[in-house]
């Protein structure tokens, strides 16, 4: 019955308000008819009363003003002031508790009641009938009013609690948009490691092994094998990289993360490709987290990547220095005779290098040396 009712004023609520307006007036008006004061001057102020109501959620404060000097001026000409004549003043007062901020709900409600006081102790003689007359509206002024207000508050909790819903969703949203966004850049970036690094070392032995295949074939034959084996590990660590982006369920099919354990393994492939790098390690070796392990081999990888690609040089220090809880890593070169020009374009290498020691929760710096050369530079948290 009630969900009935709830999606017939739903679907038609001027009907709804009109027939509760009606109600009302019927049941106002009908406590004129039949008093011994007659039943016509009462029914002129209630009549005015009620159709104020019509205005009530949009002007409360007014309707609630009207009404009141509406009740005063029944009382006035004789008609009694207590609850059988207050239905419109309940209806006025839900609406300004309902509607309007509940410091203006109080300043009406002890108007109104000051009101009735005086308009009690000036119209009626009797002291039973003048404490009804205080009272009775005081009463029924405050129940509406305190009702109105509970409204209020529980449609501005359920709009509270729909906001923090849509606010909530548009979040997850976000969130999940900036994860998707994240997880490009990362796979981009172990991309462009790999690719960068074994096309650079494999480019650099295919042109060392072309410059000696006539002279020396044996070692053109030595670097070609190496060159089989560069080619074959880019070709396992875009397999990983790319596994990535697949919803796979058998985690064995893909490598671990490389880490500073397969450093001499590295600086061994530069070195068929004629980048000989020396590794120098300050400190006592300590274990590292999986992902500044990962952040340092691959900072290492691609500084001498660069090397290899856009310097002169034929040798590269690697330097480890384990201070406290921290991993300092540098790689540096001289610069070499003949500096080649800067790849077109630019390119991601040093963007990539910062991006992952900030991933990491260290620094990283990277410039041209004092004595001649270029040196990348980053601090790696050891945990």
């Amino acid at each position: 019955m009630n969900s009935a009712w709830q999606r017939f004023v739903d679907r038609y609520p001027r009907i709804a308000e009109g027939a509760f307006l009606l109600l009302v007036y019927a049941v106002n008006v009908g406590q004129y008819i039949g008093n011994d004061s007659g039943w016509w001057p009462g029914v002129l102020p209630a009549t005015a009363a009620c159709v104020a109501l019509v205005w009530r959620e949009r002007h409360p404060g007014a309707v609630v003003s009207l009404v009141v000097g509406c009740l005063v001026v029944s009382g006035a000409i004789g008609y009694p002031i207590n609850h059988q004549y207050m239905v419109p003043l309940v209806v006025a007062f839900y609406a300004l508790g309902a509607h309007a901020p509940q410091r203006v709900g109080r300043v009406y409600a002890v108007i109104a009641i000051a009101v009735f006081t005086v308009a009690a102790q000036w119209s009626v003689e009797n002291d039973d009938a003048q404490k009804l007359a205080t009272f009775a509206p005081a009463f029924w002024i405050i129940v509406a009013l305190v009702s109105g207000t509970a409204v209020q508050g529980r449609r501005a909790y359920l709009d509270a609690v729909r906001a923090r819903a849509e606010h909530a969703e548009r979040t997850r949203e976000e969130e999940a948009r900036h994860r998707v966004a994240e997880e490009r850049i990362r796979i981009a970036r172990e991309l462009h490691d790999v690719v960068a690094h074994h096309m650079a070392l494999a480019n650099a032995q295919a042109g060392t092994a072309a410059h000696i295949a006539r002279t020396d074939p044996e070692q053109a034959a030595e670097i070609l094998t190496e060159l089989s084996g560069t080619t074959a590990a880019a070709l396992r660590e875009l397999q990983a990289a790319v596994g990535l982006l697949r919803r796979s369920d058998d985690p064995e099919s893909l490598e671990p993360s490389p880490g500073l354990a397969r450093l001499n393994e590295l600086v061994s492939a530069f070195g068929a490709a004629g980048l000989h790098a020396t590794v120098t390690v300050d400190g006592e070796r300590r274990p590292l987290s999986p992902g500044v392990d990962l952040a340092a081999f691959r900072i290492v990888q691609e500084a001498l990547t660069n090397v290899a690609k856009h310097a002169g040089a034929s040798t590269a220090d690697v330097t480890l220095s384990y201070g406290g809880d921290t991993l300092t890593l540098t790689v540096s070169d001289d610069g070499g005779t003949a500096p080649r020009p800067p790849a077109p374009g630019g390119g991601f290498g040093l963007i990539g290098m910062r991006e992952r020691a900030q991933s990491a929760g260290g620094r990283l710096r990277a410039g041209d040396r004092p004595e001649g050369g270029f040196a990348v530079t980053a601090e790696l948290p050891v945990h």
